[in-house]
């Protein structure tokens, strides 16, 4: 049945009452973001002062969490997520104060960083519990699947959070709402047994270059970053495609049915077993991805252009799935957290990349030749994923490649 996989993954006691506690922690992800720049656009007046504040809260967080991953492996996860509990909240109530006194822009836009930097990491501990917790790979995949789908609801329904506070006229709400959710559910991740019980595994081999002496690893990260451009070319793509017909709220609508088309593809991807080699499937859903991009690109209608965008989105999140399948194999002993952040370092950076590539294409070509310049990043990731190095643990099915033991 279409559903066994699940039954079976959520049999797993560390696995079922964790990943419950991850959900209230991780609403922030796509809550304070956008929150954050809608409240100081709304207080100040000034899309500078937002942008420059929301991108800073982004860039705090990419710049400090491989640094935090690293900690995880060696400490733990406890002191770092409790630590984060307290200064995240801090942070965000800090801003809200800040804005509503209308101080400089740069102490608003500090106080944005280090709350970006304090974020706890919920999601990368979930990543890496996953392999130490289960010894069968066909679980191991749909675990990272459902992963996947958990993520693009909380970009689903964090938007729509946001927009209901803006709507009633309190927009720093919103960020008090991540402040709230972010202190509360990482206090009760922590409170699991998992985490509470994480075991500090032995590290491998000391290297200066960290987990970039794995070669594969290098390559991933590389072909993580290209379908992250896509990503960011994506959604600018939708906008000046909606923007130019005069319907920029068709924006919001496309994209969030591309994130459901999302959701659907990672549950699909999870409910069955692949026989496909793991790098294969992995050039297969960038394949696909790509695919959907240029499938979108030609049309002209924009109810048909909604409803296309939810097969476009289809392989998304299993690109991300089958990317975290791969990291989990290629990273070294005892650098797994550290791996992942690393991973999503080049995603959010891929990211912000795209979606200023994307501003910038905006003004002096057509959107559909954004969503072509979208599968093209998407297609240099597949040839980058194509060279990653062969190894034995690429296609590992007992459990000792699988938990890194």
């Amino acid at each position: 049945m279409l559903l066994n996989r699940y039954r079976d993954l959520f049999r797993v006691p560390a696995i079922r009452t964790t990943m419950l506690a991850s959900i209230p922690g991780r609403l922030p992800i796509g809550i304070a973001g956008f929150a954050i720049l809608l409240l100081v656009q709304n207080k100040s007046g000034s899309f500078v002062t937002a942008g420059v504040a929301s991108a800073l809260y982004v860039f705090g967080l990419a710049t400090v969490a491989p640094m935090v991953g690293r900690m995880i492996d060696r400490a733990g996860p406890l002191p770092v997520l409790r630590l984060c509990a307290c200064v995240y909240p801090l942070m965000l109530l800090a801003l809200v104060a800040l804005v509503s006194m209308r101080a400089h822009a740069f102490a608003i836009a500090l106080c944005a960083y280090v709350a970006g930097a304090a974020l706890p990491p919920v999601t990368i501990c979930m990543r890496t519990l996953y392999p130490r917790a289960l010894t069968d790979p066909a679980l191991l995949q749909t675990a990272y699947s459902v992963d996947s789908v958990i993520v693009e609801s909380v970009f689903v329904v964090g938007p729509a959070l946001v927009a209901l506070f803006l709507a009633g006229g309190i927009p720093e709400g919103a960020v008090l709402l991540a402040a709230l959710t972010a202190g509360a559910g990482t206090l009760w991740f922590t409170r699991t047994p998992a985490i509470r019980e994480w075991e500090i595994r032995p590290r491998s081999t000391a290297s200066r270059w960290g987990v970039f002496a794995e070669p594969g690893l290098v390559v991933l990260y590389g072909a993580t970053l290209f379908y992250s451009v896509a990503f960011g070319l994506f959604e600018i793509g939708v906008t000046a495609y909606a923007t130019n017909r005069g319907m920029p709220a068709a924006a919001g609508i496309a994209l969030a049915l591309a994130s459901l088309g999302s959701a659907l593809g990672a549950f699909g991807y999870g409910a069955r077993h692949w026989q496909a080699p793991l790098r294969k499937q992995f050039l297969i859903a960038l394949g696909l991805m790509a695919a959907g991009s240029l499938l979108m690109a030609p049309v002209d209608n924009i109810y048909l252009y909604m409803m296309v965008s939810i097969v476009a989105g289809a392989p998304m999140a299993s690109v991300i799935a089958t990317q975290s399948l791969l990291l989990s194999r290629l990273a070294p002993q005892g650098k797994l957290a550290e791996s992942f952040t690393w991973g999503g370092t080049c995603l959010l950076g891929g990211i912000s990349g795209g979606i200023a590539l994307g501003g910038v294409l905006a003004e002096t070509i057509a959107p559909a030749w954004i969503l072509v310049s979208a599968a093209g990043a998407t297609g240099i990731a597949a040839l980058l994923a194509m060279v990653i190095p062969h190894s034995e643990k690429l296609n590992a099915t007992d459990a000792h490649f699988v938990s890194g033991k």
